[in-house]
């Protein structure tokens, strides 16, 4: 049952990004030019290669940055994919982690395959201290969600720097950090 679900959870990701850059190359596609101008000033030169390409060779100009913008986007789900299988055996290896953040492991995978679609270099580590850090300082600190870090962490800060532009100290934000960290170990020791 487990591996149905893992395999759903994959194809799942997988045709969401499918959609998505199916989706950004047909807006890119859109016409071809068509422009007046160019000059044909005599014989040959560098200016009517569009117009005796009919403009084929106008399109290649843009073909180059499609495709890199293509090969990101295929990067990214992929980057995204892996991270999701290392989260799948992280959950299935160490079954207590769900049960100390007070969820189920369905709504954990669920909730990081989301998150990886806005940060596919996210790591299942840094969602779950994210998840028990928000547990444990939003009620003293609201402005400290799970929502929030994970912004933090996806515009590059460090977990420490996301916690202290929040509002917390540098003590404080260490303070929570070493709690989590101690939390998460004593979780995976967990069998079930």
């Amino acid at each position: 049952m487990r591996k149905v679900v893992q395999l759903v959870a994959h194809a799942t990701v997988l045709c969401l990004l499918v959609v998505a850059l199916a989706a950004s190359v047909a807006a890119q596609g859109k016409g071809h030019g068509g422009g007046a101008g160019g000059g044909r000033s005599g014989g040959g030169g560098m200016g009517n290669g569009s117009e005796r390409s009919n403009g084929r060779s106008d399109d290649s100009f843009g073909n180059g940055s499609m495709r890199s913008r293509s090969d990101e986007r295929m990067a990214r789900a992929q980057r995204a994919d892996d991270n999701m299988r290392h989260a799948d055996n992280d959950l299935k290896d160490h079954p207590g982690v769900p049960k100390t953040l007070h969820v189920t492991a369905n709504s954990l995978r669920s909730g990081y395959q989301a998150a990886l679609l806005k940060n596919p270099d996210l790591t299942f580590g840094n969602y779950v201290a994210a998840t028990r850090l928000a547990q444990n300082l939003g009620t003293r600190f609201p402005n400290i969600t799970r929502d929030n870090i994970l912004a933090g962490l996806a515009s590059g800060h460090s977990l420490g720097r996301t916690l202290q532009d929040l509002g917390l100290s540098s003590d404080a934000s260490k303070d929570a950090r070493k709690r989590v960290d101690e939390e998460i170990k004593q979780a995976k020791k967990m069998k079930s």
